[in-house]
């Protein structure tokens, strides 16, 4: 009868895994438009520098990693995002955004990750900023 009960305290226990999320493009450009999520790009500056979305935030997932080392990743992390708004994280092609959204959801804001990527989401008339 005890292993029954290890299993069950074994998967309470284990991390919750992140996945990219429901929401449809137009939900996100529904919730852009009404100033109630902001989209990140998780790229590396030399990425952004090449093209992004117009609106977005540049907050590459090395220096996520990098900081959410530091004893001040919450506080230097609250520099650079809003509090109390969706953040709908963005790369390239939706495979950074799940190890960025982990280190975000620790510090409790509500992390939607994009499967979508940039060049999709270019295609789905998100804008691009001007250079």
């Amino acid at each position: 009868m005890i292993r029954p009960l290890i299993a069950v305290v074994v998967l309470a226990l284990a991390p919750q895994e992140i996945d990219h999320t429901k929401d449809t493009l137009d939900a996100v450009r529904a919730a852009l438009a009404k100033k109630e999520a902001v989209l990140v790009d998780v790229r590396e500056k030399g990425e952004w520098d090449q093209g992004h979305l117009d609106g977005a935030l540049l907050v590459p997932l090395s220096w996520l990693k990098a900081e959410s080392k530091g004893d001040k990743f919450a506080e230097h992390a609250a520099e650079k995002l809003p509090e109390k708004k969706v953040i709908y994280l963005h790369c390239r092609s939706g495979a950074r955004v799940l190890p960025a959204a982990g280190l975000l959801k620790k510090l409790g804001y509500d992390v939607r990750p994009l499967k979508a990527g940039f060049d999709d989401l270019k295609d789905a008339g998100f804008p691009v900023a001007p250079k």
